[in-house]
């Protein structure tokens, strides 16, 4: 147990120590779980609205933590549960073909530098991969971005090991398919 999750165990009930705890965890672990959030959503505002809310979930949960696995395994467990929820959610659903229709429209944006940008070589590799369907996506970002083992990776998830090493196999075989096809397209 590490000093922080000692911190937690004796910090309960004391208001002002859960939120010592809580402003060291935003620190260690919060743009770790924007980028999470990031992958899940495809959407810098949206990942930062849920970012705070999974820390306000942390914050009214940290009394809850048995700790059974590690603080990070249990708070990327907290961030993925509710990007997941958020995806089902009917809000999202509804914003997301809102947003689809402005894909058909052609740009109007000022930041036409922007748009060209993302549709550059550069970006190929994170387009790629933030348009992986959500279960092969979230485990690429785990193991690769935040370059956590597999077995942590089954926690946060709550998938079986060999899923993970399905979903992770298959991942590469979306992506270099993905990166060939850009690639026969710009050559």
């Amino acid at each position: 147990m590490n000093e922080l999750e000692q911190w937690v165990a004796r910090a309960e009930n004391d208001v002002d120590e859960r939120e010592h705890i809580i402003d060291q965890l935003m620190h260690d672990y919060g743009d770790a779980i924007l980028h999470l959030a990031y992958t899940y959503v495809k959407n810098r505002a949206t990942a930062e609205d849920l970012t705070q809310e999974i820390f306000i979930k942390i914050y009214e949960k940290l009394p809850q933590f048995n700790r059974k696995a590690t603080i990070k395994t249990w708070i990327y467990r907290i961030a993925s549960n509710h990007c997941k929820d958020y995806l089902r959610s009917w809000h999202y659903r509804k914003i997301t073909i809102n947003n689809k229709i402005w894909d058909y429209i052609p740009c109007q944006s000022p930041y036409v530098e922007d748009e060209i940008m993302r549709k550059s070589e550069g970006h190929s590799l994170t387009y790629a991969v933030t348009n992986l369907p959500i279960k092969y996506r979230e485990i690429v970002f785990l193991h690769y971005y935040e370059e956590l083992p597999l077995v942590e990776i089954s926690k946060i998830t709550n998938v079986n090991m060999n899923t993970i090493k399905t979903r992770l196999k298959r991942a590469k075989e979306l992506l270099k398919d993905k990166l060939l096809k850009e690639g026969l397209k710009n050559a």
